[in-house]
């Protein structure tokens, strides 16, 4: 068992499911990984293997057919999987904050139809809010959606769309004036939309139109796609929440237990990128002895498990926080800034002490060092975790004079 990133505290049971999905990563996932990076290849054996597992339902309440666990436990088991390969993390995330949303935000009849069916993994979700010509500022969104009659009519071009191709419900953000009065700040006239298509790429229904994979640095093997709605008409009963007006808030309520998600995919992927150094360190000789016995290279492994350990203690502590009902996006803000950054200088650390080796396709680390990245930017970039942390530290400290 290695000695780092461990977690106090657990019951029985969550110690069991973690010790399940680690046995797991170590015989299904890591043996594979690159070989299906590199060919840019979908995983389903793998995607299979979390379905038996019951890991698309294991936040989904029991009465829905889940397992009922904690964020907690969901985000340690992310944490396993993306030591093993981040892309499979990212199936699951955006499964996972599409569920969430449901769970806290949908109607009863909503919740009824779907979530049993998620948590089987017979549906699988996705979302969207970004779009081609907007990043972080979500109020600027352009996408709309008109009401006629007993439906609406969406129109408008969303991207970075993750499960686009394989997912069957996704969960889109969009404008829609109706009922509002003309003025009204942008994010309070946002709603959400549960879309059903089926999976696979062209126009998957009508009106919508899912192209092809966007060819990707790393994070490869999960699709990331576009988003076009043509005329895309949806029943109203499908508004998620049966009121409009509420996207945003239901949307930034998905993406905040998402930035643990994340924190926990930079804990796992720094966690790996630690074992292929220390080991690496030990194997490879120079001037007559393993350069894990030069003082260097133990300074940057003493550097690297230090910060493995930091990121994880934030990440644990964001989780229980949203799981004790309270307020959390200071600490989720908190552990995703530090987990990508922390990520990013592990891996980092690790290529180095690989030399000229860790250039090469044929180590692990170098599909490591293209998908750190990605965490950099994902649910938030560093500025606005920034943004985010700096005003809430202005409210707890505000001063009194």
């Amino acid at each position: 068992m290695a000695r780092l990133a461990r977690t106090a505290g657990l019951t029985d049971v969550q110690q069991e499911i973690l010790s399940t999905v680690r046995d797991f990563v170590d015989k299904e996932i890591i043996p594979v990984a690159t070989e299906l990076e590199h060919r840019d290849e979908y995983p389903q054996q793998i995607v299979d293997g979390l379905k038996e597992l019951g890991l698309f339902g294991l936040m989904i309440p029991e009465e829905y057919g889940g397992l009922g666990e904690s964020l907690l436990t969901y985000a340690l088991c992310v944490e396993e999987i993306a030591r093993g390969w981040m892309s499979v993390s990212g199936i699951i995330n955006t499964h996972f904050i599409v569920a969430y949303m449901l769970k806290q935000h949908g109607t009863q009849e909503q919740k009824d139809t779907f979530l049993p069916r998620m948590a089987l993994g017979e549906v699988r979700g996705a979302f969207s809010m970004s779009e081609p010509a907007l990043g972080s500022d979500v109020s600027a969104i352009t996408s709309k959606a008109v009401r006629e009659g007993d439906e609406y009519v969406l129109n408008g071009q969303k991207m970075w769309l993750t499960n686009g191709g394989t997912s069957t419900l996704v969960a889109v953000l969009t404008r829609s004036d109706e009922g509002h009065a003309a003025g009204t700040a942008p994010h309070k006239s946002m709603t959400t939309f549960l879309v059903e298509k089926e999976p696979g790429f062209g126009e998957v229904r009508p009106g919508l139109t899912i192209p092809g994979k966007i060819d990707k640095m790393g994070y490869k093997g999960v699709d990331t796609t576009e988003l076009i709605m043509d005329g895309l008409r949806i029943p109203a009963n499908r508004v998620l929440g049966g009121q409009t007006g509420r996207g945003f808030y239901q949307m930034m309520d998905g993406v905040e237990v998402g930035r643990v998600n994340v924190a926990a995919r930079g804990c796992g992927v720094a966690q790996r990128a630690f074992e292929l150094g220390v080991s690496y360190a030990q194997q490879r000789h120079t001037f007559g002895k393993p350069i894990a016995q030069h003082q260097a290279i133990q300074f940057k492994l003493a550097e690297m498990a230090t910060k493995v350990e930091a990121a994880h203690a934030m990440m644990v502590n964001a989780a229980r926080k949203k799981d004790s009902g309270e307020r959390n996006d200071l600490e989720a803000g908190m552990a995703k800034y530090l987990a990508s950054e922390y990520c990013k200088e592990v891996v980092e650390d690790a290529f180095r002490i690989h030399g000229g080796y860790g250039f090469s396709k044929e180590y692990e680390i170098e599909r490591l060092y293209r998908e750190a990245p990605m965490l950099l930017i994902g649910e938030g970039t560093a500025e606005i975790q920034k943004m985010i942390i700096g005003r809430r530290l202005l409210e707890e400290y505000r001063f009194q004079g």
